[in-house]
């Protein structure tokens, strides 16, 4: 490359890097114990654990689960229950005084026996505050618009970055930290092996990270869109006076896709269904698959599937990226390499800082 050129590429490195260091700083922080939710939930004591019972045994109908949950709160309403892809033993159940209220409580009932296990405290513990400063700064859909773009530019550095890495490491091997020089030139060689090393990582949690924030919007245009078809026949009925019972039409969601298991289920009213419809989200039962859900329509009333589809490609994408940003397939050997790799990022933002300070103190160039 050109002089200019290079010019222009650190230029462009400096400045994107400088704006969105902070809040990438910010986000490697709050990720670090979010790859390690469920362990540091269990040491916490904040992981439900259903009870042991035999191997085989036969789990409740879903509207004696319902009503075991109802029972705590009877003047609230269902709005939502799922499970945990890995666990098929716990019901979570969601109620509210509406359909739509998001001022809910959270429930754990027993699959099997269809007892509540315990309600689930979640917010205002330590990881829900690591997930909302993660997730939105506490702002919203517009705190995960800006994190979203704080990520473009965090894959422009990076990028930027790798341009910058062939002319500025010439004349040095691969690897090399000159620790006999300045403290900045070994801090410059720190930054340039870890900002390599963790590239195709870095490239790829800040990718997925910038697809999750946004989520909303995309969900958003799945219910204006493909969602408004599936529920069009019933658009112009008045909404049903009373619901008929769950437990037939998720098993007529089983019977529709026998390779499938439920993943959540919406109630009628709610953001995932219509004012006629339980919204019976399937998933496959392999890692990859598990996460991939395919919405049946049920209608409210008599339990009959009236329109089943798969998610298009743009949700697909999301769900997709959602574990992968999070370390989530491969078990904790994969947690821990995100976690190393979380750690070597935060030292690339640091000393990327620190370069940054003493080169406006000494005004040497890198």
């Amino acid at each position: 490359m050109t002089p200019t050129t290079v010019r222009r590429w650190a230029w462009i490195h400096k400045w994107t890097s400088l704006v969105c260091t902070i809040f990438m700083l910010l986000l490697c922080l709050t990720g670090l114990p979010l790859i390690f939710h469920h362990e540091i939930g269990e040491l916490l004591g904040n992981e439900i654990v259903a009870p042991e019972m035999a191997p085989g045994t036969p789990r409740a109908s879903v509207d004696t689960v319902i009503a075991a949950g109802l029972a705590m709160y009877p003047d609230l309403v269902m709005q939502y229950m799922s499970q945990e892809a890995g666990d098929d033993k716990i019901w979570h159940l969601t109620v509210g005084k509406t359909r739509l209220d998001p001022d809910f409580k959270s429930i754990a009932v027993d699959a099997r026996s269809g007892k509540v296990i315990q309600e689930n405290k979640f917010e205002g513990t330590f990881m829900n505050i690591m997930l909302r400063l993660h997730a939105d700064l506490f702002a919203g859909l517009w705190g995960m618009l800006f994190l979203g773009f704080m990520g473009l530019l965090f894959l422009v550095a990076t990028v930027s970055g790798v341009v910058l890495y062939a002319p500025f490491m010439r004349k040095l091997q691969f690897g090399t930290v000159r620790r006999e020089r300045a403290s900045r030139l070994k801090w410059l060689d720190m930054h340039n092996l870890l900002g390599i090393v963790t590239l195709v990582w870095a490239l790829v949690v800040g990718a997925t990270g910038m697809i999750n924030t946004w989520a909303d919007l995309l969900l958003k245009y799945w219910q204006n869109d493909q969602l408004a078809e599936m529920i069009a026949p019933y658009r112009a009925l008045p909404a049903p006076a009373a619901l008929g019972l769950l437990q037939p039409g998720v098993d007529a969601s089983l019977k529709l896709e026998p390779g499938m298991q439920v993943g959540f289920i919406a109630w009628p009213g709610t953001a995932f269904s219509s004012p006629h419809h339980y919204g019976i989200f399937m998933h496959g039962k392999e890692a990859l698959t598990s996460r991939l859900y395919k919405p049946v329509l049920v209608d409210a009333v008599t339990s009959r599937v009236t329109d089943s589809r798969d998610l298009p490609w743009y949700l697909t994408g999301l769900l997709i990226s959602q574990p992968l940003h999070f370390g989530d397939y491969g078990g904790i050997w994969m947690q821990l390499w995100w976690a190393l790799l979380d750690i070597a990022t935060i030292v690339v933002l640091g000393s990327g800082l620190y370069l940054w300070r003493k080169r406006g103190r000494t005004g040497s160039v890198s």
